[in-house]
């Protein structure tokens, strides 16, 4: 694999709710089904730390530590995935990404056509009055918290608390199939769909308690999506995560 990205990803809050089927069809990338777990349908809100990032190996000065805030949906392609032994490619596809520089969203729709807009960003990550560095192990009752502000809305946030200890994933149960993705498919201007590969260690995870997000969520993401959105999510986790790294994007044939 070519190496597009590097990054460590860190502190990963995820929000995660089951919806409509037919809330995602309109945004599926054509060559890939949607997946689902439980025979339930899943979108996730995450949010983390993006830690020295570098493009093609070189880091860009004032755009290495930022954070993302992403609404992303789970999608199959079904052909082999030889690295992981199984028959298939489990995926994600995003509805939309939120960084807050305006050049790392430039690119990402440059090079992917993925969603990537810009807005000013935050984040705390705290033991009472204590701030925690995101590399730091998360223990119980730390509180983790990513802000957001659109041009035309009050800042907005994404929170909980943790509280358990890491954990490692257990193969199959539903916290695995929310955090163990290593594809994404991004929908391109001419119908076509860009497949890239993300590597990384498999991560542990922290049970949390009251996780909600805050904010004008059908600015975000529409009318529909955001009324889906708007309630507390049906689960809801934070991956401790680790160092990644994101291959250059292939264009999937195109049908005859």
């Amino acid at each position: 694999m070519s190496t597009f990205l590097s990054a460590e990803w860190r502190a990963l809050l995820m929000l995660n709710y089951a919806v409509d089927p037919g809330l995602l069809t309109p945004l599926l990338p054509r060559g890939v089904v949607l997946d689902t777990h439980d025979d339930t349908c899943w979108v996730s809100i995450v949010a983390f730390m993006f830690l020295d990032t570098r493009v093609k190996g070189i880091a860009v000065p004032g755009h290495r530590n930022f954070e993302e805030l992403n609404l992303r949906f789970y999608v199959r392609r079904d052909v082999p995935d030889t690295a992981r032994g199984v028959d298939h490619r489990r995926g994600v596809a995003f509805v939309k990404e939120v960084v807050p520089r305006v050049a790392i969203a430039t690119v990402a729709r440059l090079l992917y056509n993925e969603n990537y807009v810009s807005m000013p960003m935050r984040h705390q990550l705290s033991r009472g009055d204590m701030p925690l560095d995101p590399r730091q192990g998360l223990e119980a009752g730390d509180r983790v918290s990513y802000g957001f502000q659109s041009a035309t809305s009050e800042w907005g946030s994404v929170s909980a608390r943790v509280k358990g200890p890491p954990e490692p994933l257990e193969h199959g149960t539903h916290a695995h199939f929310i955090a163990e993705h290593y594809w994404g498919y991004a929908r391109q201007k001419n119908g076509g769909t860009v497949e890239y590969e993300v590597h990384h260690p498999p991560w542990q995870v922290h049970s949390v308690e009251d996780a909600r997000i805050e904010g004008d969520l059908v600015e975000l993401y529409g009318t529909a999506l955001g009324a889906a959105l708007s309630g507390p999510p049906q689960t809801a986790f934070l991956a401790v995560g680790s160092a990644v790294e994101v291959g250059d994007g292939t264009s999937l044939p195109m049908p005859d």
